[in-house]
């Protein structure tokens, strides 16, 4: 069995190859924005904070929504390189940059209108992440984190059922739809639990928003590849690993395949 390696070494991958990952990444559902455009407060001139923006793939949009200024909290000084080019320029006057972990970041408490972590925010021990978070919004202020789960549990899945073959081969085990629910219910629960227990939020809520993406044998072993568990693997094992699902869409799916998408979007407003 080949152990997933620790969460500590897996945080830290994503610089490896920035363009690679920006390029391979599905975007978030145009959804994901209206929501934070009509319930939480996205808008021209809004004082707006992310957590761990990454090469950037939902700092564009809230740029293009208006968010100004923009602080982004990001401790890997290889995706700050990459994101910082991929500004324009009329942009970057808007952007204040906080080179460090979200736990460390110097942030004036108070300050903010809107919150948010795209993908990011599981990298953050979460209740002392969201204590943070409480203080440095505003009253009245909004946090909201969200990501692509790529493959909804709730939905059948040919593609996601043919590649746990490819799991057991590599990690020695696979995952059955009914756990992959259950891991997603227990995930709902403690993230709800964690915005009540902080005692400073209130409109607490999830949305749900289910689309599909349709991939080639390519855009799929790409996608797979920037995915911290695949990242880490040795060589050799991430090879197999990625040969082995770009077979599977090759032969068992003429080439591309149908994702059913799951992005779940949590929500709060500060007391």
């Amino acid at each position: 069995m080949t152990r997933i390696a620790p969460r500590s070494q897996r945080r830290r991958v994503f610089g490896q190859d920035p363009a690679r990952y920006d390029r391979a990444r599905l975007r978030y559902p145009p959804a994901v924005f209206e929501l934070l455009r009509s319930r939480c407060g996205l808008r021209p001139g809004a004082a707006v904070f992310e957590v761990g923006p990454g090469t950037g793939i939902a700092t564009r949009e809230l740029l293009r929504a208006g968010a100004g200024p923009l602080s982004l909290i990001e401790p890997d000084p290889r995706l700050r390189r990459f994101l910082e080019r991929s500004l324009r320029p009329s942009e970057r006057p808007r952007v204040r940059w906080y080179p460090s972990d979200f736990e460390r970041a110097l942030l004036p408490s108070g300050a903010f209108d809107l919150g948010v972590a795209a993908q990011s925010f599981h990298w953050v021990p979460r209740r002392t992440g969201l204590r943070k978070v409480a203080r440095v919004l505003r009253s009245g202020g909004w946090w909201a984190s969200w990501g692509n789960h790529h493959g909804d549990p709730f939905r059948d899945s040919a593609f996601s059922d043919a590649i746990q073959v490819v799991y057991r081969d590599v990690f020695g085990r696979t995952s059955t739809r009914r756990s992959q629910r259950a891991s997603e219910r227990k995930e709902r629960a403690a993230q709800l639990s964690a915005l009540r227990s902080v005692g400073r939020f209130r409109g607490i809520g999830r949305e749900d928003i289910r689309w599909d993406a349709r991939l080639s044998a390519r855009e799929v072993t790409d996608l797979w590849s920037t995915f911290s568990e695949i990242m880490t693997l040795a060589q050799p094992k991430r090879h197999r690993f990625l040969t082995g699902i770009e077979r599977i869409v090759n032969e068992e799916f003429g080439g591309h395949v149908r994702l059913p998408m799951l992005t779940p979007v949590y929500f709060a407003e500060r007391n």
